[in-house]
């Protein structure tokens, strides 16, 4: 007799109601496993139709693998494919910011916090992760909120004031102050290569900023005035000392907070904020335009959307690779800066985007190999 796959014990739920646990997989070969038969076709010496173990006892027509059905192959290089889509949403939301006239960076992330809030709250009451997470956890969630929405503000006001372009390869310094506060807080190791990759980032910072003591009191090739240039890269800077924040104090919390729950918080906490600094700044108003109002409505689903398949993407491809990938950032606010802003980088930025993403292609490099070197080594 030849049965369907687990044999007939498994067309049946198990007891306690669950259903018993699938193999991984099937070799052919003496004795392997069969496929379920085909309707109306009837194995030798059976007297009834077997039921296709892994489909909960369902016979054919409803099961998961029908005669001769190969498993899907998983699509190579689809994660990195999603990481370069997450960098050009990210990239033109950016670009709509530019174009939106007498809004505050603040009032924009109030309305990107509004967004995050809608998209995150069916999957807190999906996976009944509670508003306020684990007791132990509390504080450092609230941190974590109130870090990352302090520097989604600060990048917004960056964004505003200077070049696209020298703001996004600011940003990319993240990382190498990453593993700078990780060695300082959680104790990680900090090598001569991250120190070396430190200073690379440090001197991209420098030749985007062009400090008149290092340049001289003429500098050339920014937006508006030297001051508002010198606050937007101040801004940039501190953006991404908190985003770095962030995440150390996201490796120190682990895998014991859902990750639903750590985006509540952020947006949570980070439109409280907004609006209590409306408030005091007196800049609470609506966009008389309506098209600054539908760029509002773009942002908020932009960023978004490219959250989403950032994480698909870290879902699918390790995240070396994606944090490689990710400078593809760099390359379409260079693009976009030149094709509708009509502002052309100079070589000092050009200069100063390649120490960033050598210095943060680099980390992220190291980190995949570390990372892949303690796999192997748990293996054996």
């Amino acid at each position: 007799m030849v049965l369907c796959q687990g044999g007939e014990g498994d067309a049946a739920p198990a007891a306690g109601g669950q259903q018993p646990e699938v193999p991984p997989g099937r070799e052919d070969g003496p004795g392997a496993v069969q496929p379920c038969p085909a309707p109306g076709v009837e194995a030798v010496g059976a007297e009834e139709r077997r039921a296709c173990g892994c489909c909960s006892g369902m016979s054919w027509p409803f099961c998961c693998e029908a005669p001769g059905a190969k498993k899907k192959a998983a699509c190579p290089g689809l994660g990195l494919f999603y990481t370069i889509l997450s960098a050009f949403l990210f990239s033109v939301a950016s670009l709509f910011l530019k174009k939106i006239e007498d809004v505050h960076s603040v009032e924009v992330s109030a309305f990107r916090c509004v967004f995050q809030m809608a998209f995150v709250l069916p999957g807190l009451i999906y996976y009944k992760t509670g508003f306020l997470g684990p007791k132990g956890k509390r504080i450092f969630l609230f941190f974590r909120g109130f870090l990352g929405s302090t520097a989604m503000v600060l990048l917004y006001y960056a964004y505003q004031v200077m070049p696209l372009a020298d703001a996004t390869v600011i940003t990319f310094t993240s990382p190498v102050f990453t593993s700078l506060l990780a060695w300082i807080f959680l104790k990680e190791k900090y090598s001569l290569w991250d120190l070396l990759f430190t200073l690379f980032a440090v001197t991209g910072v420098i030749l985007i900023a062009r400090p008149p003591f290092l340049f001289g009191s003429r500098v050339t090739g920014i937006e508006g005035s030297y001051s508002d240039h010198l606050k937007g890269t101040i801004a940039a800077i501190a953006s991404t000392l908190s985003s770095a924040s962030t995440i150390v104090i996201l490796r120190k919390v682990g895998k014991s907070v859902h990750y639903f729950l750590s985006i509540w918080y952020y947006a949570v906490i980070g439109l409280i904020g907004c609006v209590i600094a409306l408030f005091v700044l007196n800049e609470w108003r609506l966009p008389h335009c309506g098209r600054d109002r539908v760029f509002l409505i773009l942002i908020g689903l932009l960023g978004l959307g490219g959250q989403i398949f950032l994480t698909k993407a870290l879902q699918k491809e390790k995240a070396g690779p994606v944090a490689i990938m990710r400078t593809m950032d760099v390359v379409f606010a260079f693009i976009l800066q030149v094709l509708f802003l009509n502002h052309m980088p100079t070589w000092w930025t050009v200069g100063g985007a390649l120490c960033v993403v050598a210095s943060s292609s680099g980390t992220a490099i190291r980190k995949w190999r570390h990372s892949v070197k303690k796999a192997k080594q748990r293996e054996i």
